[in-house]
């Protein structure tokens, strides 16, 4: 689904916009992003889930075929973004206060550099793992037909 699809910006039935994010818990950077973004000051109620911890949205996720061994989700409304897009669209969602949040915008606002920094931050987050001897999520996706 791409970042700039106008259904993910509208709050559902019910006037609310729906948030989640599923990341990986074990993962230091995954973690401390999800702690320091400040997404509930300019979206209100923001599901955090740890994808180790699995249920029914890692199961969803997988199923639409996301590995969350090579990003973390943001469901917005109905919709999954997956890796440099969903780091894209949080750079959107968050506020402009603190630091973090504003060079965290200044960073992934745009979809080319979100695009092309995803990829050294999976990398870190991959060092990151080994090195601390964790393993990744493994997480079992639905088998394509052959």
């Amino acid at each position: 689904m791409s970042v700039s699809d106008p259904q993910a910006n509208h709050a559902d039935q019910s006037g609310e916009r729906r948030v989640a994010i599923v990341y990986d818990g074990g993962c230091p950077f995954c973690s401390a992003y999800v702690r320091l973004v400040r997404l509930r000051d300019a979206v209100g109620p923001v599901e955090l889930m740890d994808a180790r911890r699995g249920g029914p949205l890692v199961d969803e996720i997988a199923a639409a075929g996301y590995d969350l061994d090579d990003g973390m989700v943001l469901k917005l409304n109905g919709v999954l973004y997956h890796g440099d897009e969903c780091l894209n669209r949080l750079a959107f969602l968050s506020t402009g206060s603190g630091v973090f949040n504003r060079l965290m915008a200044f960073l992934f606002s745009r979809p080319a550099a979100a695009r092309i920094a995803y990829p050294f931050l999976r990398a870190g987050r991959n060092l990151a793992l080994r090195l601390m001897g964790r393993r990744k999520l493994d997480i079992a996706k639905p088998k394509q037909p052959v």
